[in-house]
């Protein structure tokens, strides 16, 4: 198996479940691995991560509210650019939510 990951990539987007989150930019963290089957017999499969990124930069463009809607396109997005693949992994991270206290980050992922 090959793995080929994004992690940290940093979008500012005025998205949320809440109105003064699509007043104010939010700062979201995306990781994404994309795994693909190898043969040893064969050269390791070239799996461009510029997709990875550009599947995470169109899903934000999107007008969603929750983590989970995003997660869910870029899901769909990366299927298409990579329909080889074993698996895909992605966790979406708004940094400073906001919310009585202090939270370093909420947190979605999912692989499948």
């Amino acid at each position: 198996m090959l793995t080929v990951s994004l992690h940290g990539i940093a979008i500012s987007a005025a998205r949320g479940l809440y109105a003064e989150e699509h007043k104010l930019e939010n700062r979201f963290e995306v990781d994404a691995d994309v795994v693909v089957a190898t043969d040893e017999a064969e050269p390791l499969p070239f799996v461009d991560y510029t997709l990875i990124r550009r599947a995470v930069d169109d899903a934000f463009c999107q007008p969603y509210d929750t983590l989970e809607q995003f997660i869910q396109d870029i899901y769909k997005r990366l299927r298409e650019y990579f329909p080889r693949s074993e698996k895909i992994r992605i966790a979406i991270r708004k940094l400073n939510p906001p919310m009585h206290g202090q939270t370093t980050y909420s947190q979605v992922v999912y692989e499948g």
